[in-house]
């Protein structure tokens, strides 16, 4: 039998007269090939209590078409399942809708067939198609793919009712850069190409005629993943919609089905392309735990290579692409050129597509598929189950009401100190699943009460764990093991994509929207996670006498004095992590006769650190610190974690003042004079580019109507002032508003008309900055600026 390895692009699934169709579009080598597997049925299961129930619901229904079928399967709590076949899709919605207002308990009936046909054979990404005599066969394979991946851009009129020019580029050798540009002169009617600085551009006489020419530039080029920025909301819908209106058969796929774009009843749009994926930018650095103040592709790309879009005024950005469509169609071109370059720069230099691939391969997830962590979860978990003797239980099933809170944070203590170790537990929760065992079929096994008591493990909240064959610590070991061998093989993306599965089982376990959820499991990882880092603390001050100030989830925060030098503090922080995990494995192994996978790491040293009060208290913060962190290099970083300085709704001002005063704190320099001047530079209104507000609309801005919140009374005026200019406000659900604070309340930076209130400043701003490290040196702000406050007056 002849194999071929490859890739799973898309999958789909449809309804035929002879069941139902599995097509796989699979990338081969070079070439992408669609893989059919017909004649398939779907299965759920349901309880064999309720087979007569089931029997006399379906009466009506021709008996050729559906079928149970029993099983030597069982649930978690041990009563007995038959599998329920069909064999359309549609019969399939129709009976669960029939079981389910019966009230009729069905088991994984949400997955959908051309999922389960993949997981239950533990394809993952790559594939082996086997041709032989009797039809196609798949077969899991390890594939890293070469895929083609396009970066697509419109720009439009400022409704988006009609599309100016599209924007396509591919980096590499074989790559592509152009702009088809719409143009009712000369030029379109000969379908001019013109060379740009950064790319080519070619003219066309009109819509249509653009429409068709993206698909044959399409079907040219023959991309495998187009990518862009809210690609799907906004391009490839304007895209549809357009096509729709003008008639024009947009056959972007690899067949001759014209783009479907579908929008959710929660407002979410989709797609389905033959053949082909898009996938969104913003989407992707969210899941791959990105983080950036803002998710707008100017910004992103400002904070990534300095560089940005080629038109720079946000606000202005809308008109002046009308103007440069009517005046300068070659500066428009490289403008909706340069944004889909940023596109793809951003997508290689943050290695998005090597991050979905490699996610894929580990999850079965497909490649455009976002979040989806509780389907990671049952794509790896679920085909082991089933071969453990179980299937799972319904959505949100488990016990509850249960003590399960999140991860352990002590109490701080507040105060300025020299030498603070952070001592971490390297993947605290997924190694907590491993030590102890925490697992739905293990704790279903220990709970039957057939198992001794020296085969058992105890949990939280009246669960109990088998230590030997559990499938979860399996699944973390296996995990871990290929995350040690991408780290020994520098693959940093296959290293982010495993931790980020390994820390979402906890969540899988601990949300109530999973079938797995459990408080018994989420109380077992997290109350264990408490427990352990208690016992660490008590260990370090027993032993070592330091003081632990600080701990959070999985971290503890050790002050081993002021008199030590960085060196020693360094020795402290090994001896420290040698030692507990040598005596967590003792006690481990002690208590309940299992391996420790329990590890921590000496991760941090701060010379100086400061944990903050709680505002108008002497209670300590937390998860709010700063400090000066050295490196064995020698360098010294500043860090902070919750304060302003890294809180997107403070002004620039305060971010400013916070980094520079406190690093000056923490060297021991003087920062009194550069205070004041800072103060007087503020007054005399040297500073105002920094006092600009941003913050996010939640909501529409009609809806906040019965509190306004400052950048929602900003966005009303900024209404207004767009009205007056003729022009639509470009204010909408997400959008960030820019203001100031002045005299006569938050204004619009676009329309400021009032003098900044600049004792707001001092007062909400600059105040609870510096006074939150000075007090600590027994020192106010409001003392050091008095004199100048009087002069001000």
């Amino acid at each position: 039998m002849q194999a071929h390895d490859g890739f799973i692009i898309s999958r789909q699934q449809q309804d035929t007269p002879r069941g139902i169709l599995f097509s796989f579009w699979v990338k081969l080598g070079p070439r992408v090939e669609k893989i059919d597997i017909a004649e398939q049925r779907a299965v759920f299961f349901l309880h064999q209590d309720d087979v007569e129930r089931v029997q006399h619901c379906l009466a009506d229904i021709p008996s050729a078409s559906w079928e149970l079928k029993p099983l030597s399967l069982k649930t978690l709590d041990h009563q007995d399942v038959v599998a329920l076949y069909s064999s359309s899709l549609r019969l399939q919605r129709q009976i669960i809708q029939r079981l389910t207002q019966q009230g009729i308990a069905l088991l994984e009936e949400d997955i959908r067939p051309v999922d389960r046909y993949l997981m239950e054979r533990f394809i993952f990404g790559g594939v082996a198609v086997l041709k032989g005599p009797e039809g196609l066969l798949l077969r899991p394979a390890e594939v890293t793919p070469a895929l083609r991946v396009l970066s697509i851009d419109i720009e439009t009129s400022m409704r988006g009712d009609v599309i100016h020019s599209i924007g396509l580029h591919s980096a590499g050798e074989h790559g592509i850069a152009k702009v088809l540009m719409r143009d009712a002169g000369p030029r379109g009617q000969r379908q001019v190409e013109e060379v740009l600085p950064n790319g080519l551009v070619q003219y066309v006489a009109d819509e249509r005629a653009l429409l068709r020419a993206l698909v044959r530039e399409v079907q040219a080029w023959d991309p495998d993943i187009f990518i862009g920025w809210n690609v799907i909301g906004f391009d490839f819908r304007v895209l549809a919609a357009r096509a729709q209106a003008l008639q024009v058969p947009l056959t972007l796929g690899r067949t001759h089905n014209p783009l479907q774009v579908h929008q959710s009843e929660q407002g979410k749009w989709y797609i389905r392309l033959d053949g082909r994926l898009v996938i969104d930018g913003i989407d992707t650095l969210k899941g791959a735990t990105y983080h950036f103040e803002s998710y707008a592709l100017e910004f992103v790309a400002q904070q990534l290579f300095q560089r940005g879009k080629l038109i720079h005024q946000p606000n202005d950005r809308g008109a002046e692409i009308q103007r440069l469509f009517r005046e300068d169609k070659p500066a428009l071109a490289r403008y909706n050129l340069e944004d889909c370059r940023l596109v793809s720069d951003i997508f290689a230099h943050t290695k998005l597509m090597d991050y979905l691939t490699e996610r894929a391969r580990l999850t079965g997830l497909a490649l455009d598929k976002v979040g989806g962590s509780a389907a990671a979860f049952d794509f790896q978990y679920l085909p082991r189950l089933h071969r453990y003797g179980y299937v799972a239980p319904q959505y949100a099933s488990g016990a509850h009401g249960l003590d399960s809170p999140g991860g352990y944070v002590m109490d701080s203590q507040p105060g300025l100190y020299s030498h603070v170790l952070v001592l971490d537990f390297k993947s605290l929760y997924p190694s907590i699943i491993q030590t102890f065992c925490v697992d739905p079929a293990g704790m279903a096994d220990a709970l039957g009460g057939e198992l001794s008591e020296d085969e058992l493990i105890p949990g939280f909240n009246g669960a109990i764990f088998r230590k030997q064959g559990a499938i979860l610590p399996q699944i973390i070991t296996e995990l871990w093991a290929a995350r040690d061998e991408a780290k020994r093989k520098g693959n940093q993306s296959l290293s982010t994509a495993i931790k980020i599965i390994m820390n979402s089982f906890y969540g899988v376990l601990g949300s109530n929207v999973c079938r797995f959820f459990d408080q018994r499991l989420s109380g077992s990882i997290t109350l264990r996670g408490h427990q352990v880092l208690q016992q660490t603390r008590a260990e370090i001050e027993a032993t070592f006498g330091y003081n632990v100030i600080y701990g959070d989830t999985d971290s503890v925060f050790v002050h081993v004095g002021d008199d030590v030098d960085s060196e020693s503090a360094a020795q402290k922080g090994r001896e420290l992590s040698l030692h507990l995990n040598r005596w967590w494995r003792e006690e481990i192994t002690q208590r309940y006769a299992v391996e420790s996978h329990l590890e921590l790491e000496y991760e941090t040293h701060f010379v100086r650190f400061l944990m903050p009060r709680m505002r108008h208290s002497e209670k300590g913060t937390k998860k709010r610190y700063a400090g000066l962190q050295q490196h064995d290099d020698g360098r010294q970083v500043m860090v902070f974690k919750g304060l302003e300085n890294v809180r997107s709704d403070w002004t620039l001002l305060a971010r400013d003042v916070q980094n520079w005063l406190y690093e000056a704190v923490f060297r021991g320099d003087s920062y009194v004079d550069r205070l004041k001047d800072t103060v007087a530079q503020l007054r005399a209104g040297k500073l105002d580019e920094l006092l600009i507000y941003r913050r996010r609309l939640r909501q529409p801005v009609a809806d906040y109507d019965k509190v306004r919140p400052p950048h929602v009374q900003a966005a009303i005026k900024a209404q207004q002032y767009w009205q007056t200019q003729g022009r639509e406000s470009p204010y909408r659900t997400g959008s960030h508003v820019s203001y100031v604070m002045t005299v006569n309340g938050p204004e619009p930076i676009e329309n400021r008309v009032s003098a900044i209130d600049y004792e707001h400043y001092l007062e909400k701003q600059l105040t609870p900055v510096v006074d939150t490290i000075l007090v600590f040196e027994g020192k106010q702000f409001s003392d050091l600026i008095a004199l100048q406050r009087d002069l001000f007056t």
